[in-house]
This record gives structure tokens, C-alpha cells and sequence, in this order.
């Protein structure tokens, strides 16, 4: 997969609050989950209108928090600073969203609060599954397919578990890693 990302500070000795660090994760990861959705329809899976792409980048960016919050639990970071960190990132992709959402449905409903409610209910779904140096197992892979595959169209649905666990994933985190040794 390649896209442009940000994986680099302007100032690299500058210390960074969490809220900056998770804006800028935010970008890349809306960037990086945007480019899964756009790969998977160019390999033939259906999606039918915005609104359920953003429903699959969704799915995949709560994954993604998930990866930053199990990378950062292996760090030295304390247990305040995680917490601060996770939403910060969680606050930003929620905005992110609820603009993304209000322009596709031409509304002015509020769509953050959903958005965090299921993020918060994939991180403890995911805290069951294991991760290990830096990799998510088997298990957690396949459950981030069947997300995605509830919120796919019928065409090949039954195939895109494979291909997020198998492809999507492994090159998502190739372009994460990236971005996460430079930014954390």
C-alpha cells in the first residue's frame, strides 16, 4: 500500500503533548484505513455508498486504536499517559468521523458519541484476543474481518474476511509501523 503519510516531527527534539501526538496518529490512520477501503473495492468486494465505506474505515480504525493501545502498553509509557494518549487519538478520529458522516448524510445529527461507543466496544472485544511483539494474532485478525465483512455489500461478502486478515492487515501495519516509530 502506498500513501502519503506523516511520520516525522518538523522539530525533533520539541516534546510533544499527547493531544498533538494523537492528531497526528488520527491523520494517518483515517489515511491508512481510507486506502484498506479503497483497495479492497479495487479487488472486486462491494460497497454500495459512502456511508458504508465510512462504516468499514470505522471498523478499521477501531482496530487500529487497538494496535496503539496494545504498542503503547509495551512501552514505557504510564498507565495516565496511555490513557490521555488513546483518547486523544480516539477524539480525533471521532471528529474526523462525525465531519466525514454530517457531509455524507447532510445532517447535523451528532455522530461522535456512536462512533466512540463502538470503539470502546471493539477495544474490550479485542483485549481478549492475543498480540504478540507487536503483532495481533490469528484470532483478533479474523474478528476485525468479520467486521468488516457485516458492514460489506453481498457481492464476494464471504470472501473479504480472508482478504483483510490475510492482506488488508499485514500491509496496513507495514505503513503504521512507520508511522508509529517516528510519532510514539
Amino acid at each position: 500500500m502506498k500513501i502519503r503519510i506523516k511520520s516525522k516531527w518538523n522539530d525533533k527534539d520539541r516534546e510533544r503533548s499527547a493531544k498533538e501526538i494523537g492528531s497526528a496518529l488520527a491523520f494517518n490512520l483515517w489515511r491508512i484505513a481510507g486506502a484498506n477501503v479503497l483497495h479492497i473495492e479495487n479487488e472486486g468486494f462491494q460497497t454500495d455508498t459512502y456511508s458504508q465505506r465510512l462504516d468499514v474505515i470505522a471498523e478499521l480504525l477501531a482496530f487500529f486504536v487497538h494496535v496503539v493501545d496494545r504498542m503503547i502498553s509495551e512501552k514505557e509509557y504510564s498507565e495516565a499517559d496511555r490513557k490521555e494518549l488513546i483518547t486523544a487519538l480516539a477524539l480525533n478520529l471521532a471528529k474526523t468521523m462525525h465531519d466525514n458522516r454530517q457531509d455524507v448524510n447532510e445532517d447535523k445529527a451528532n455522530y461522535k458519541e456512536p462512533f466512540i461507543q463502538m470503539m470502546n466496544q471493539r477495544m474490550g472485544e479485542y483485549a481478549e484476543f492475543s498480540f504478540d511483539e507487536g503483532e495481533p494474532g490469528f484470532q483478533l485478525r479474523r474478528r476485525v474481518g468479520e467486521r468488516v465483512q457485516e458492514k460489506m455489500g453481498e457481492k464476494d461478502n464471504k470472501w473479504v474476511t480472508d482478504q483483510v486478515m490475510d492482506i488488508e492487515i499485514p500491509d496496513a501495519l507495514k505503513t503504521f509501523k512507520k508511522v508509529a516509530r517516528n510519532l510514539l
